[in-house]
This record gives C-alpha cells, sequence and structure tokens, in this order.
C-alpha cells in the first residue's frame, strides 16, 4: 500500500479547486490539515492488524488511507456524494477499506443497517485473533453524541473510541456532578466506559476553520460498571427525561415521568431505598447513584408490570370469546 496523503491546506485548496465545490460546514465538513495530530490520532488508538476501524466521515480519505495502513480493515462512511467521490479517489489503492455512501444513522438512536452488517461481516472474518472494533474519526459535530452514545448501546465488540469532537461535547463527556456540562450524556457514557479529554484543538489545525474549538476524546468499555446496569436501553431513557428537567427537584421529574405507571406513593417508596435528600436534583448525583436510582426504577415498573397483567389473564380465562354464529 502506497503513502497516504498528506493532506495540507495547500492540498486540500487545489483539491477542491480541482473538482469545482467547497466544503459544507454545515455537515462538518473540517479537515485535519496537522499530520502531527492525524498521527497522534491513530496512535491513541493504538491499531493492531486485528482492529476492524470504523470512520464516520470519510472526508476526502486523508485520515482513512492513514487508518487502513494500521488496521486489519476499515468501514468508512460518507454520506455527501461529492465528497464520497474524493474519498472513493482517495482509497482506491486500500484493499482493506470498506467505503459506504449512507448515513451512519437509521435515526438519533440506532446506527444504520447496512453499517451494522457491514460490520458484522468484517468482525466475523480470521476468528484467530478475534476481531474487535474501534471507532476512529474526525466526527462531524451534527451527529457525534448518536454516534459515540448508540456505539456504547450497541452488542457490539468495541474496544476503544478515539474521536475528534466539539470541545463543548468533550467537557460534558468528562463532567462531574454539579457542574454545568453534567448531564445524561455524562451519566450515559461514565456509567459503563473510561472517558479521558486528550487534547484541545484549536480552529487553526483545520480547514476550513470552524467557529469553535475541538477535543480529541478517548473512550474505553468499563466492563465490571456495565454489568452494574440492569437495563441499559431502559437507563439511557430514564437519564435523558430525568436530566431533561435538570434544574426541578428529582422526585417531581419521577412522579411526572412515571405517572402512569406509578402512583406518588410509589415513586416515594423506590426513592426511599436510596436514602436520598428529600430535595435532590439529579444534576447534584454521583454516576453510581444514579445508575442505582435508574435499576430501582426498572425493577419498580417490572415488578407493577407483571403483577397487572395477572388479572387480565384471569379475566379472559374466565370470559372466553363467544363465537360467531
Amino acid at each position: 500500500m502506497k503513502e497516504a496523503q498528506r493532506q495540507t491546506r495547500s492540498f486540500l485548496q487545489e483539491l477542491f479547486e480541482q473538482h469545482g465545490f467547497h466544503p459544507r460546514t454545515d455537515l462538518g465538513q473540517n479537515f485535519l490539515i496537522d499530520i502531527n495530530l492525524v498521527e497522534y490520532i491513530a496512535q491513541q488508538a493504538h491499531l493492531q492488524l486485528h482492529d476492524v476501524v470504523l470512520e464516520v466521515g470519510a472526508g476526502t480519505g486523508g485520515l482513512t488511507t492513514f487508518l487502513a495502513r494500521k488496521a486489519a480493515h476499515v468501514v468508512s462512511i460518507e454520506l455527501d456524494t461529492r465528497m464520497f467521490g474524493l474519498a472513493t479517489n482517495a482509497v482506491k489503492d486500500c484493499s482493506n477499506v470498506t467505503l459506504m455512501r449512507c448515513d451512519a444513522l437509521k435515526n438519533k438512536n440506532n446506527f444504520s443497517e447496512e453499517v451494522l452488517r457491514a460490520l458484522d461481516e468484517q468482525l466475523a472474518k480470521h476468528p484467530k485473533p478475534k476481531r474487535v472494533l474501534k471507532l476512529v474519526a474526525n466526527l462531524p459535530y451534527n451527529i457525534a453524541t448518536p454516534v459515540i452514545s448508540n456505539l456504547v448501546v450497541t452488542n457490539l465488540p468495541w474496544e476503544l473510541m478515539v474521536v475528534t469532537i466539539q470541545l463543548e461535547l468533550g467537557k460534558r463527556i468528562v463532567a462531574k456532578p454539579g457542574s454545568s456540562n453534567y448531564g445524561a450524556l455524562s451519566v450515559w457514557l461514565q456509567s459503563q466506559c473510561h472517558v479521558k479529554l486528550l487534547k484541545r484543538l484549536p480552529p487553526t489545525v483545520f480547514w476550513p476553520r470552524p467557529r469553535v474549538n475541538s477535543a480529541i476524546v478517548q473512550v474505553r468499555p468499563d466492563v465490571l460498571n456495565r454489568e452494574k446496569i440492569l437495563d441499559r436501553v431502559f437507563l439511557q431513557d430514564f437519564l435523558r427525561r430525568l436530566f431533561h428537567q435538570r434544574r426541578k427537584f428529582g422526585r417531581s421529574v419521577l412522579v411526572g415521568m412515571y405517572r402512569k405507571q406509578m402512583s406518588k406513593g410509589e415513586v416515594d417508596e423506590t426513592i426511599a431505598k436510596l436514602e436520598l435528600p428529600e430535595r435532590f436534583r439529579a444534576e447534584n448525583l454521583d454516576v453510581s447513584t444514579l445508575v442505582s436510582l435508574g435499576n430501582e426504577f426498572c425493577k419498580k415498573i417490572r415488578m407493577l408490570s407483571t403483577r397487572e397483567s395477572l388479572p387480565r389473564l384471569k379475566a379472559v380465562k374466565e370470559s372466553p370469546v363467544k363465537e360467531e354464529p
């Protein structure tokens, strides 16, 4: 495989001028022009020959070709038709790259089925050593949160994420209780991952320059803490809804959240198990406490749902449906 083309500012300007169009910053098309940072991202991903890399936002293919030199296979996604053409030309000599022109997301809560099939196919190859998945990407700002969050939800054998994102999002990911950046995403990721903000990036290392600062973030799975979560899908929804009204007292929010499933007394009984202060706010609770609270509500709702279903089954048995004449 030939050495990847170093995508400097002048190279990119000439490339776009040659093809007669400009990057779309509304789609997050800002390209790293500092080769040292591209190499740094690859180093922090610790790429090996049994790694399958997911790259969301291929762009012109600069990072893609760099990743392909170090990994078993790269599944790279690009939505923009014109950018897809540039990336296709960049990776033409890379036999271990699957370049897909599609949306990486089916919706805000799920990856595209097409993307998942491509990843499953590559992960199934050469079982010894078993292949693992890594997300390594200069993520478009507008989809960074769902891409990171949804990968955590899946059962894919992901081992590491090293991504370039907006600095504001990076601060939210690593935020601690009581801070203004602490929220549902902070808890969701920290409840089952080790998160680290590796490096802050000024706009000058990109072309075109974004209007905001960026950051390189590393995320690793935390298997032990992940196993403490009773139902990850429930917890994700629980946190989103609880932090949606972060300034309200937690009891009031929870009563409203589950008014169709639980009485106020049942909500109070569930909260009491954790011995929380009467007027608590979600933003002041640590990650482990919020996971425990989510688990208790999950168990309570399951129990109530099972209890309510029993009378219905009995009633059906006692009153069989009459046959049509």
